[in-house]
């Protein structure tokens, strides 16, 4: 899906860049990620610097799942003002308080079910103008088969967001 995701979003004139996140042993939790999520925010500090570097104002974010996890440590610190929004794919926290970016929560309406048990407490904690949520009919976690629904609610929220 982050393949499809990239190529897709390349093709509609957006520039990506994709930044390795810690990962820990195969059969690693969940739970076991969390110590992980400061080095996650200096990886994603110096890919921004780097796309800074280049020339690049209006950055957004778009994570996935413990990759949303990870993003949420950086945006919820001070991020870098380039940074103007952030489309979280399939998190499974319970809200978005302390992040004042805009957001994109997108999920699987056949997600997993923490992200499930949890989409009404982010919809209700999206504050920021543009923030949105959208749930995609018979998706799963991957959105397998409805790759290129995830595609169009990603590039709709950062053509609406990257200004």
């Amino acid at each position: 899906m982050v393949g499809t995701l990239r190529t897709e979003l390349a093709d509609r004139g957006f520039a990506t860049l994709s930044v390795q996140m810690p990962i820990l042993a195969a059969d690693a939790r969940g739970e076991a990620y969390p110590p992980t999520f400061p080095e996650a925010a200096e990886r994603i500090a110096e890919a921004v610097a780097f796309l800074k570097a280049k020339g690049y104002k209006q950055i957004a974010i778009v994570s996935h799942s413990m990759g949303s996890r990870m993003s949420r440590a950086y945006v919820t610190g001070k991020p870098d003002p380039a940074v103007k929004s952030w489309a979280s794919l399939g998190i499974s926290v319970d809200d978005y308080k302390a992040v004042k970016l805009p957001i994109l929560d997108l999920y699987g309406d056949n997600d997993l079910p923490q992200v499930l048990a949890n989409a009404g407490k982010r919809k209700q904690s999206l504050a920021a103008k543009d923030s949105r949520q959208v749930t995609i009919a018979r998706a799963d976690h991957f959105f397998t088969g409805h790759e290129s629904e995830m595609v169009a609610a990603v590039a709709d929220f950062l053509n609406a967001t990257l200004k």
